[in-house]
């Protein structure tokens, strides 16, 4: 029998993070809310984008109710790219320049081969990768003038796994690494660091509701080197720690959160 452990709270502080201006894509379910949750927790500026308004809103109330420092939500499509970039542009002109992005919005619904068409790949690569390189794009210059910026981009196991039941997701989340590890390269000069969260199986409400079925989870444990299911809060750990100065040294790396399954 596999032990589930209570999960996590917050209990270390980056005092660095406190009033630090955070932006978050998809910051309105699963791992992007833990993600806004923790900044939150630290004191940090929060902003954040999701095309769902209802869990957004649901999100918001959670944090009031918990007297938590209140994020700032705009309802976006992320695949209007000329909107998203509206947005921050405004943020910045009002607030300063973005010193930490975290590209975390994505879409993993299952798919074979033959069901993609010109469309779909076209819709999946916009909400899978697109944006993560114009959100970059967009706080970059704030960045460069400050001299310091943390971009931190989520992609999967998926990829490295080669699951077979999301091709598209999966050329998706590979060519993430790729673009982190471009930025990283091209910016570091500037101080500005880029990294990659790689999580594994992760427990979010839409991968209970939808694949997380006892047959699958239980294939899943047996697979990992850890024999407990991981939470949103995994992922958020790490990433509070990329956007912090105690990650200064850290750039153009992948860190992976799967309890040892690859």
């Amino acid at each position: 029998m596999h032990r589930q452990r209570k999960e996590y709270k917050m209990k270390v502080k980056y005092a660095d993070l406190k009033n630090k201006k955070i932006f978050i894509t998809g910051g309105g379910s699963g791992i992007g809310a833990s993600i806004v949750e923790h900044f939150c927790e630290q004191e940090s500026e929060v902003y954040f984008v999701d095309i769902d308004q209802k869990a957004s809103k649901k999100l918001l109330a959670k944090l009031k109710k918990n007297k938590l420092r209140t994020p700032k939500f705009i309802e976006c499509d992320l695949i209007d790219i000329n909107k998203l970039e509206k947005i921050i542009k405004k943020i910045v002109k009002a607030r300063g320049p973005i010193q930490a992005l975290i590209n975390n919005a994505a879409n993993d619904d299952r798919h074979t081969t033959e069901q993609v068409d010109e469309k779909y790949w076209e819709n999946r690569m916009a909400i899978n990768l697109k944006h993560y390189f114009f959100a970059a794009k967009a706080v970059v210059p704030g960045m460069k003038k400050r001299k310091e910026g943390s971009i931190v981009n989520l992609s999967s196991v998926s990829w490295i796994l080669g699951e077979g039941d999301k091709v598209v997701y999966e050329t998706a989340k590979s060519a993430v690494v790729g673009l982190t590890r471009s930025f990283a390269q091209e910016y570091g000069k500037y101080n500005i660091r880029t990294n990659s969260v790689v999580p594994g199986s992760i427990a979010t409400e839409r991968q209970i509701k939808h694949w997380l079925t006892p047959k699958y989870k239980k294939l899943i444990l047996d697979s990992q080197a850890l024999k407990r299911q991981l939470k949103p809060n995994d992922v958020a750990q790490l990433v509070l720690f990329l956007a912090s100065d105690q990650s200064s040294g850290c750039t153009k790396q992948s860190f992976i959160v799967d309890g040892g399954i690859t």
